[in-house]
């Protein structure tokens, strides 16, 4: 997890004040598991708009899949719960908050047309970017999904999480690539447009990406 971060840069800083450490699947993990940790002084990752961090959760991975609903739930608790995971103090008020699940979605209407309408050739495939493929992209892919759900979307556009290394052989079968700051200094040009997002629990920010690159305005014109 450590040689991730010297690697890559502060990339596992998904959202402000929190951190989701990680690392590729080991055969040193015996099960899935995950760790939460407040600090009770923040911590400077290095991250230009997330930092401080104040909450870390860790996670330890037997495969590539198994841990997936459970990065799904607290990617959607953090977008919509964050203030009341904050106010938990003891272990016991922090399993009541997680096993309450989340709130139903709400936000902006459905866009009213389905991607094929754009004007501009779609390949219907998004990327979700981390150095891993395993953690950070895992939580942009939830939040991406949530949204191309709430837009009527799901069915029409699939949501690929990968790391750094497979994303720049996969590029030219997306519409776009969504990753961090750090991991798009590494990508570089790859021919496809790569649109930071700085919260990856945000769906307004990663709706307003998706506006930009589908011209939702157009389309609806």
């Amino acid at each position: 997890m450590v040689k991730s971060v010297e690697d890559n840069g502060p990339y596992i800083v998904v959202a402000p004040g929190f951190a989701f450490a990680h690392a590729r699947p080991s055969k040193a993990v015996q099960r899935p598991a995950m760790s939460w940790l407040r600090l009770e002084q923040p911590v400077e990752f290095g991250h230009p708009k997330n930092d401080p961090v104040d909450l870390v959760v860790a996670l330890a991975a037997t495969d590539a899949t198994s841990h997936q609903q459970a990065m799904a739930e607290i990617a959607k608790l953090l977008g919509k719960r964050r203030a009341e995971l904050d106010a938990a103090r003891t272990p016991t008020e922090l399993r009541a908050v997680l096993q309450q699940g989340t709130a139903k979605q709400g936000g902006a209407q459905h866009p009213a047309a389905t991607p094929e309408s754009a004007e501009r050739s779609t390949k219907d495939k998004i990327l979700t970017v981390c150095g891993n493929g395993l953690g950070t992209s895992l939580f942009l892919k939830n939040t991406l999904e949530s949204v191309l759900n709430r837009w009527g979307w799901g069915p029409f556009i699939s949501v690929e999480a990968t790391d750094t290394i497979s994303a720049k052989g996969k590029a030219k079968e997306a519409d776009l690539i969504l990753t961090s700051g750090e991991i798009a200094r590494t990508l570089g040009d790859l021919g496809v447009p790569v649109h930071v997002i700085e919260d990856f629990t945000s769906e307004a920010e990663i709706d307003s990406a998706l506006r930009e690159l589908y011209d939702i305005e157009g389309m609806q014109q």
